[in-house]
């Protein structure tokens, strides 16, 4: 974002703008630019490098409906006390001729709030323009609040009444606004994306009275089992290494200096993860040490689940999440099913649209990277979902009249609408696993043994998307749309192995949980296994020319062997026996269509999202030796004996 009037700007190095001319500089991607103001204010063209690329570019100013809110917003800036004698940074917006009581919205955040008038003229212009008192608060230890961090402050225990949590903080803020600020209407509501999500659930667990309508919005809900830290007891290394960095290094953001653009690199680099705190973090990021001390799904993990402690929803919930997630896409999901009770139904609704990590907060919604969904995706949320939530619980303005489930179908590109899920008329089929590379709903009439094989070396990991991997935060591009990458990078690999249907002859829809039902044998003792379900277009595309031949990531997960049995006590693998791995890739609501063939892509490494396994058992592997990393022999078996498929809902 660019200040026209004092030339500052946020995520950016430098910026200077003087008499109509810009220059600003992005380090992290090494771009330049330097350009013109339009006498109308409303773009600036000029020209911009990058490496040895070059061209023209043009900024343009936000449309006009989004871009003054605030100003109809007047701020004050309070220091709320908590029970326990903490105060907490809180600005609260209110309507400059408010004209009648309003509620409160609530947003809470460890990221600071300098970007608060930004928010309210992008994402929340359609909920300021409804008239709410906007509140944002600094949550305890972080920015400008007192009091101790604590990454995912687990919930309090009833059995102290003085105990505390962010719930509790929720709660002590909500009292203190209804008695300290004139003009509502004694009703409020809370919403965050992420850690904001899941400060909004915490808030619902014991919930003030006051407390009418909530939309979790891309919250965690296991961070061993899935989202940001895990997947299936698998660590995500660069997200892991670098939000701890981020987060611990003081009370506001700041990222860690790689000194090097390809952090694939770096971290092959770095070596076993005890290097971490011998080279970088001197045993001084609380988060890091706890992954170290816990590496299986122990207490400490569950104590933070929230879907272990949510129940019975008493408050309406909008939960919300995106297709194309690149953090917390499990969570949304795990938090309505564990809300999903008779008593709650009817206060517990989803939504699932074509959105990476909060793509749906501002911006028309209709693109993401190459792909394009046919309609404004993000501002149908905004305008016919969200204002309308809040308006109805808040305000009593309605019907509310929506969905309980509303998922925007990729393939087919339409909203759909469900009662239940998976809808009715779904039925499990099995995508088996062929020779030479085919994959069939046929089952496999092999039986003797046979299987496809390759070798998986921790010391050349396949990448999670193409090189340079540039770092997570910062700036760099890519981290935000890769679940959107072509995969034909990785297809070409010896270590990736590949099986495909022919040409569909018709449409075929897949509505629910997608689960990969792998037969494999490891020359090790440990391996991870990596299942993505792709959707390959074909070859020609005329009407979006760039998209021919793309392999599109639908679902894609891994599984660390070890936790095969249970993820609370890990396990040896057999060497060079056939075991069966069940990996979740989560629920689906997709059409591959007519022309385009499913694909199957099966490999052992993820680098440097999924640290690397060393295929040799050992106790944790925090504290594994570079001598313990070796290269393994890897079998898919593909016979009637161990029939390799991967489980489709498909839609009758």
């Amino acid at each position: 974002m660019v200040d026209l009037e004092s030339g500052t700007g946020s995520n950016i190095d430098q910026i200077t703008l003087a008499n109509g001319k810009l220059s600003l500089e992005l380090k992290g991607i090494g771009l330049k630019f330097e350009g013109t103001l339009a006498p109308s204010g409303n773009e600036i063209k000029g020209k911009f490098t990058e490496g040895e690329t070059a061209g023209d570019l043009t900024l343009t100013r936000s449309s006009e409906k989004n871009s003054n809110a605030a100003d109809s917003y007047q701020k004050r800036e309070y220091m709320i006390p908590m029970r326990d004698g903490i105060h907490l940074h809180t600005l609260v917006f209110s309507p400059k001729s408010p004209g009648e009581a309003l509620p409160f919205l609530i947003e809470r955040s460890p990221y600071g709030w300098d970007g608060a008038v930004v928010d309210i003229n992008t994402g929340m212009t359609e909920l300021a323009r409804d008239g709410y008192f906007l509140v944002f608060q600094d949550i305890r230890g972080r920015y400008q609040s007192e009091g101790q961090f604590i990454l995912q402050r687990p919930a309090r225990t009833s059995k102290d009444a003085r105990s505390i949590d962010e719930g509790t903080d929720t709660y002590d803020t909500i009292d203190w606004l209804l008695k300290n600020i004139p003009g509502n209407n004694g009703r409020a509501g809370i919403l965050g994306i992420s850690y904001g999500g899941w400060l909004t659930e915490m808030a619902l667990i014991e919930p003030h009275p006051a407390l009418k309508a909530a939309s979790e919005q891309a919250s965690p809900a296991d961070m061993f089992l899935g989202d940001d830290f895990h997947h299936n007891g698998a660590f995500r290394l660069s997200y892991g290494f670098e939000y701890a960095a981020m987060m611990e290094t003081g009370k506001t953001n700041q990222t860690f200096g790689f000194k090097q653009f390809d952090t694939y690199d770096w971290y092959l680099k770095l070596g076993p993860l005890s290097q971490a705190n011998a080279r970088y973090f001197d045993g001084q990021r609380p988060t890091w040490n706890n992954f170290i001390a816990h590496p299986d799904y122990d207490d400490f993990w569950k104590s933070q689940a929230v879907q272990r402690t949510v129940r019975s929803v008493k408050v309406p919930n909008l939960n919300v999440g995106g297709w194309f997630d690149q953090e917390d896409f499990a969570g949304p999901w795990r938090i309505f099913a564990a809300s999903e009770t008779p008593e709650s139904r009817q206060y517990n609704y989803l939504v699932y649209g074509p959105w990476n990590h909060g793509g749906w907060f501002s911006g028309p919604g209709r693109t993401l990277k190459s792909l394009d969904f046919g309609a404004n995706t993000g501002d149908y949320f905004r305008n016919n979902i969200q204002a309308r939530w809040f308006a109805y619980w808040l305000k009593g303005q309605g019907p509310l009249n929506l969905p309980r489930i509303q998922l925007f179908q990729t393939g087919s590109n339409q909203w759909k609408a469900y009662d239940q899920w998976p809808p009715t008329g779904v039925q499990e089929r099995r995508l088996f696993l062929h020779a030479s590379g085919e994959a069939s709903f046929e089952p496999v009439a092999d039986s003797n043994d046979a299987f496809d094989s390759f070798v998986s070396d921790p010391h050349r990991p396949v990448p999670y998307r193409e090189r340079p991997i540039p770092e997570t935060y910062g700036g760099s591009r890519g981290w935000s749309t890769w679940h959107t990458d072509d995969q034909r990078f990785a297809e070409s690999r010896p270590d990736v192995a590949v099986w495909q249907t022919k040409a569909l002859e018709s449409d075929l829809t897949v509505s629910g949980d997608v689960i990969a039902d792998l037969f494999a044998s490891t020359s090790g003792t440990d391996s991870d296994w990596i299942v993505k379900l792709i959707d390959v277009y074909p070859a020609s595309v005329p009407e979006d020319p760039p998209m021919g031949g793309y392999e599109l990531m639908i679902g894609a997960d891994v599984l660390r062997g070890r936790f095969r049995n249970g993820f609370e006590k890990p396990e040896p693998v057999e060497p060079n026996q056939p075991v069966e791995y069940r990996v979740d890739l989560l629920s689906r609501d997709h059409v591959f269509q007519k022309g385009h063939r499913i694909m199957i892509q099966v490999q052992c490494t993820w680098f440097p999202i999924i640290d690397r396994n060393p295929q040799k058992f050992v106790p944790n592997i925090f504290e594994a030796k570079e001598s313990d990393f070796q290269a393994a022999t890897q079998h898919v078996f593909r016979s009637n004996a161990h029939p390799s498929a991967v489980i489709l809902p498909v839609v009758q």
